[in-house]
């Protein structure tokens, strides 16, 4: 049974507006070796796109057809596509607790992995393409359930 929003936060998702990309994205790790190489590289990736830098690796998000035009400039990488990016299109505060647990566990339940993104204003999840419809169907009964209330 998937976690359900706590009262405080079911007009939050009862106001979100779900947004699905209609492009494909897929996940890149390259090897921190290569930090130079990926600054330059996606320096003017368009939105959206994600760029993280950690102690062992550059990890990206990007369109597949940004990457295909892209990966010849790389010597090691790993990837993972096609996802679709959805978009959970409200300001959230930063202060709200449980948001994405509540995502994650709703999606849980319908068999669906999450790879979950943040920025200061919005959250987003990847989804794998072939979840796509679960996923939204999934999504969209939520935020029905939390109009009713």
């Amino acid at each position: 049974m998937p976690v359900e929003p706590s009262p405080e936060m079911r007009p939050v998702f009862a106001s979100t507006v779900l947004k699905t990309h209609p492009d494909d994205y897929v996940v890149v790790s390259i090897d921190r070796a290569e930090e130079m190489e990926t600054r330059e590289t996606f320096k003017n990736l368009q939105p959206w796109s994600s760029v993280t830098y950690d102690h062992e690796e550059v990890s990206v998000v990007l369109r597949e057809s940004e990457w295909g035009r892209l990966k010849d400039g790389f010597r090691s990488y790993r990837v993972e596509g096609p996802y679709t990016l959805i978009t959970f299109d409200i300001v959230l505060d930063l202060s709200l607790v449980g948001f994405l647990s509540v995502v994650s566990s709703v999606l849980a339940d319908e068999g669906v992995s999450v790879y979950a993104l943040s920025t200061y204003l919005r959250d987003h999840i990847l989804v794998k393409k072939v979840d796509t419809g679960r996923a939204v169907s999934a999504l969209e009964r939520l935020i029905e359930r939390c109009k009713r209330y």
